[in-house]
């Protein structure tokens, strides 16, 4: 909960923007005091406000997430579900390779309960899951795919666009590949 101080606020927000600034360029661990430092603060200041790195990443990547899970609801009624799945893959990769590290963090918080990311991630991937079904249900993937599989292709992806060396869209390229293999037998998206 954002702090009701004006100049605690103030500090809040001067966090996040060096945050932003700092992961972008140094990724998921990106030095805490560098942050503090980008933001004219001091470390101690850092930590009222995000007592630890996951609650300073949490707090980077919730708008990210409640965008993600706004969109798969406009993504619904589209008139080509497999199509409308592949956007939102295509959105969430590209948003989870924002941060170098961050698709792993994911990851990560998916697994562990006890991660403040962890409920918004399955929020996320619940949104995500209403795309894969109406999808299936329409024939445009295999049954048998789950939305784990779905999410975790869409993050390796991501992890595999920040690595390469290759165009800026790759990412897009590797998840239409990818939409392929799981195209239903017989149909197409």
């Amino acid at each position: 909960m954002p702090p009701s101080r004006a100049d605690a606020r103030k500090n809040r927000d001067l966090l996040l923007a060096a945050a932003r600034e700092a992961v972008a360029e140094h990724g998921t661990n990106a030095s805490l005091r560098d942050i503090a430092r980008r933001a004219g603060v001091g470390i101690g200041t850092l930590y009222r406000h995000f007592p630890t790195r996951e609650a300073l990443l949490e707090a980077l990547v919730n708008a990210n997430f409640d965008a993600l899970r706004a969109r798969a609801d406009s993504l619904l009624s589209a008139s080509a579900p497999g199509e409308a799945l592949m956007t939102w893959l295509g959105e969430l990769a590209a948003g989870s390779a924002t941060y170098q590290g961050l698709p792993e963090s994911i990851m990560n918080a998916l697994a562990d309960e006890g991660s403040g990311l962890h409920a918004p991630c399955v929020q996320m991937r619940v949104a995500g899951g209403w795309l894969l079904e109406r999808a299936q249900q329409a024939g445009s993937v295999r049954p048998d795919v789950t939305v784990s599989e779905v999410i975790a292709l869409a993050l390796g992806l991501a992890w595999a666009a920040e690595r390469s060396v290759e165009p800026s869209d790759l990412a897009a390229r590797l998840l239409s590949t990818a939409m392929y293999g799981l195209a239903d037998r017989g149909r197409s998206l």
